[in-house]
């Protein structure tokens, strides 16, 4: 039997071999750890707090103006050159973003908007906030999803972490903006961080912002989890984690198609009341005195926007590619896009027989009150289906000058009804009341008397 003696060379060797082998294991532990602390700084430190924001309208530019007050660094890359030049001249092109919040973001030099996607190599974090429209057969247009992951993923450094706020289906990060981004990053060996964070802009609102709204964070791990917290934590006053990036997509998509279907509801059930010559709106008031159980939605002549007429079909689609049913979310969609012909034929209905080519006049076309925003509009199609019934049709919105062509007429404007599609504060209806014209009211927001119907 051999002895080993405490100054023995096998004593010495076993010794150092055993503290070489803890001391590499801390090593390597507190270089992770100082790896994933280091990033972590990111959210505490100014001098890599960096984020850059891919896509600059409705979601993109008013996530940039509360990481630049939440003391970011923020650089707005847009693939609209108009729209840079516009934005880096003090002018916002959204309501949501005055002039002089723009000027003083840009004046702190903490701002900078551009169409270069090279210079995000400087960004710790990368979110995307660009369309995810439909297609021309309303299904799932993820062009401007795939164009922004591949444009931007060649310049991310390593350890970046890469959030999606774009509206999608379930699985959209994982199995779509995450493979394209490891098939042309620069560098195999490089490691990016992944999470979903799905937007919740509702434009022109002045209560909710991206500051008080919860977000919705679900990251790709542990790690990534970790930091997306930590980046909104930075910037909102309430986080909320969730399981997985699919379940923060699902309950994007859930949120508006629970509205898409609540909304197709109320305007069915104003059909069904306005044959019977029920008032509807009387209707809802009486059922909103019910303390529990009941929600009220108010009739309108449809949905719009950038939302609600778009997520369920994202919604529809998931349905369908898992060979899966979601009926009455189609049947909402079918019941909401035929509003316009409903409205349309209330609103001829209101004419005098002897009317040959009755004028219609349309108050407010954009798709909800006091913004300017157009996109997807129901006011369109309700142009079109009084044109249809041969309705000589002219609009007034003091806020879209310019729409389909066309521009907002002076007032006033002789007609044989008006229909009141949006009510904007700006818009002054009093001459037009005072004139007894018949007025079709969408929004039963004018007072009761006996020219004014509502819907």
């Amino acid at each position: 039997m051999t002895l080993i003696g405490v100054g023995s060379p096998s004593f010495m060797t076993s010794f150092c071999l055993i503290f070489f082998h803890q001391a590499t294991s801390a090593a390597v532990e507190n270089e992770s750890n100082s790896r994933f602390l280091g990033k972590l700084q990111v959210m505490s430190d100014s001098k890599s707090k960096v984020l850059s924001i891919i896509g600059q309208g409705y979601v993109g530019l008013p996530l940039a103006m509360a990481a630049v007050e939440a003391g970011w660094e923020v650089l707005g890359i847009d693939k609209s050159a108009e729209k840079v030049a516009e934005i880096n001249s003090g002018h916002s092109p959204i309501e949501d973003v005055s002039d002089k919040q723009l000027l003083n973001a840009i004046s702190s030099k903490n701002y900078f908007a551009t169409t270069d996607f090279s210079r995000a190599n400087r960004a710790s974090v990368v979110t995307f906030c660009v369309p995810t429209p439909l297609d021309a057969d309303r299904k799932p247009d993820l062009g401007p999803l795939r164009d922004a992951a591949l444009s931007v993923a060649p310049f991310l450094e390593d350890g970046t972490l890469v959030i999606s706020e774009s509206t999608s289906y379930p699985g959209t990060l994982r199995k779509l903006i995450i493979p394209l981004i490891e098939e042309v990053k620069k560098d195999k060996s490089f490691s990016f961080f992944y999470a979903s964070a799905p937007e919740r802009v509702n434009p022109g609102d002045l209560i909710w912002s991206q500051r008080n709204t919860p977000r919705l964070v679900g990251g790709i791990g542990k790690e990534s989890q970790e930091r997306a917290l930590a980046f909104y934590s930075s910037i909102c006053e309430s986080v909320i984690e969730v399981e997985s990036p699919e379940v923060a997509e699902a309950a994007k998509l859930l949120e508006n198609t629970f509205r898409l279907v609540n909304i197709a509801l109320i305007n069915e059930f104003a059909q069904l009341c306005g044959a019977e010559g029920i008032d509807v709106n009387s209707v809802v008031k009486a059922a909103s005195s019910k303390p529990f159980g009941f929600m009220p939605f108010k009739p309108g002549i449809g949905v719009g926007g950038h939302c609600i007429p778009v997520d369920p079909l994202y919604l529809t689609w998931w349905a369908d590619q898992m060979g899966q049913s979601a009926d009455i979310v189609k049947l909402a969609d079918s019941i909401n896009r035929s509003m316009p012909a409903y409205i349309a034929s209330r609103a001829m209905g209101l004419v005098g027989s002897n009317v040959k080519k009755p004028k219609v006049l349309i108050f407010g076309v954009s798709y909800k009150a006091d913004i300017a925003d157009v996109r997807d509009t129901p006011v369109l199609e309700l142009i079109n289906q009084l044109v249809k019934e041969g309705a000589e049709v002219i609009w007034h919105d003091p806020l879209v000058r310019e729409w389909q062509g066309g521009k907002s007429v002076d007032l006033p404007w002789v007609c044989d009804v008006a229909v009141l599609a949006t009510n904007h504060s700006a818009m002054n209806l009093t001459s037009l009341i005072e004139s007894k014209i018949p007025i079709l009211d969408c929004t039963n927001t004018l007072p009761k008397q006996t020219n004014i119907h509502t819907i």
